[in-house]
C-alpha cells in the first residue's frame, strides 16, 4: 500500500484548495516572511511570469516544461507534478515538482557547481616531475 504524503497534517489535494494566506501558517518561518512580502519585494515581474506559465501549464495551454531563471521562487502546492527547467549558470536543469519539496526554493534542486575531479599533475608540478619522461 502506498502510503499518501502529508504536508503538515493536510493532504495534497487540500493544500492546492487554499489560498496563499491560509497557507502562510504551515510555511517555515523565512518562507512565511517572503511569500508575505508577495506584492512588494518578493513577487517581481521574473516570478509573476512564472507564476502565469505554471498556471498556463496546469490548463494546458503550454507545452512541455517550463525554463526559468528564478531560483529564489518558493515551491508552492499548485506546481506539483510539473517539470520546471532551473538555470544553474551554464545550462537548465529539468527538476520535477513532487510534493516533498513544498516550502523549498527551486534553486536547491539545481546544482550550481560541479565535482572536481583532478586529473595527473602537469609538467613541472613539483620538483620530481622535472625528471619524468613526458612519452
Amino acid at each position: 500500500m502506498v502510503r499518501e504524503f502529508k504536508f503538515k497534517g493536510y493532504a495534497i489535494e487540500q493544500l492546492k484548495n487554499m489560498s496563499i494566506e491560509s497557507l502562510l501558517p504551515l510555511m517555515n518561518s523565512r518562507q512565511r516572511r517572503s511569500l508575505d512580502k508577495r506584492v512588494g519585494k518578493y513577487m517581481n515581474d521574473d516570478k509573476r511570469k512564472l507564476r502565469g506559465d505554471i498556471k498556463l501549464a496546469r490548463e494546458g495551454k503550454i507545452n512541455g516544461s517550463i525554463k526559468t531563471h528564478v531560483r529564489d521562487m518558493i515551491i508552492l502546492p499548485d506546481m506539483v507534478d510539473l517539470t520546471i527547467g532551473v538555470h544553474n549558470g551554464k545550462e537548465f536543469f529539468a527538476v520535477q515538482i513532487r510534493p516533498e519539496m513544498i516550502g523549498h526554493y527551486l534553486g536547491e534542486y539545481s546544482i550550481t557547481n560541479k565535482r572536481v575531479q583532478h586529473g595527473a599533475p602537469g609538467v613541472g608540478a613539483s620538483r620530481s616531475s622535472l625528471y619524468v619522461p613526458l612519452k
